[in-house]
């Protein structure tokens, strides 16, 4: 079941979005995800379960629905005055925040989900405003694409299925990688 698009904005429908998200989180951090229920988030939420299962669909894809909210970004991605800069710290950030134990669920939730795709969507929104910035200094770059393949996928990779994350010397050596012609 993928998150549903075109809900209406405001109204009922944000507050029911807004009390379910606000009880799956604080249900997670009161307790272990595998015990969470959608009984137990319908009832913390103030809602019935078939709310939860109408919009939903499924545990699964509500706390994907969650962990997508957190990838939002707050701001837009720091300006250090040059692409390689602004680069190594949007990866460092990110490196950072996925490889958490909240960012390694937040992307398993994710994956489990029928929506990965709109990860990928956030992701990209993100590398282009960097390569724009990069653009409008006279700078050269590469294409969003060489960033998902040679930058963020090892990243996701290593910090999901490895033995550790890429340390800052892996991630500075991707970032290399990405920028080369």
């Amino acid at each position: 079941m993928a998150i549903k698009e075109g809900i209406r904005t405001g109204g009922r429908s944000a507050r029911v979005q807004q009390s379910v998200h606000s009880a799956v989180r604080a249900l997670l951090q009161e307790q272990d995800r595998a015990s969470l229920t959608v009984p137990m988030v319908a009832a913390r939420a103030g809602v019935t379960p078939s709310t939860i299962y109408r919009r939903w669909g499924e545990l699964a894809a509500l706390l994907a629905d969650v962990a997508v909210e957190r990838l939002h970004p707050d701001s837009e991605p720091l300006d250090t005055g040059t692409l390689r800069g602004d680069l190594l710290a949007w990866a460092e950030q990110y490196l950072d925040e996925m490889s958490s134990e909240p960012g390694r669920h937040m992307m398993r939730d994710v994956l489990s989900s029928a929506c990965p795709g709109y990860c990928t969507t956030l992701l990209r929104g993100q590398l282009q405003t960097l390569l724009d910035r990069a653009q409008q200094r006279g700078e050269a770059g590469p294409g969003v694409e060489r960033l998902l393949d040679l930058l963020v996928a090892p990243t996701v990779f290593r910090i999901l299925f490895a033995e550790a994350p890429p340390s800052l010397q892996q991630l500075h050596e991707l970032v290399e990688l990405a920028l080369r012609d």
